[in-house]
């Protein structure tokens, strides 16, 4: 399994806005399009001195779908223009772990 990392920032006036993006467009945009291999998303947030953090994990079972997910350039980060317009910054690349345990 290859897990799927990726950081972006947000003001905390922005915050709100920004996590129901992800919750109601973006997770869901994903989840249509019905990636063979894709596992699942969590989302984290936290509150930092400069505004809000955002942590995303996908869940993928190999760096082919990761492919089918975000193209050749997997390690690219795909931000939507929606959410650009929200973040303050982000990643530019995701960084992906093989996992080793799980808590299953």
């Amino acid at each position: 399994m290859i897990s799927r990392v990726w950081h972006g920032w947000t003001s905390h006036a922005n915050a709100e806005a920004y996590e129901e993006l992800l919750r109601t467009e973006i997770f869901a945009n994903i989840a249509e399009r019905s990636i063979q291999g894709f596992r699942g998303i969590h989302l984290f947030r936290r509150d930092v001195d400069d505004g809000v953090e955002f942590m995303t994990i996908m869940w993928f079972d190999s760096l082919n779908a990761v492919r089918s997910f975000a193209g050749e350039e997997y390690e690219v980060a795909v931000v939507p223009p929606a959410a650009r317009q929200l973040l303050s910054r982000y990643d530019a690349r995701s960084a992906h772990y093989q996992v080793l345990v799980t808590p299953d």
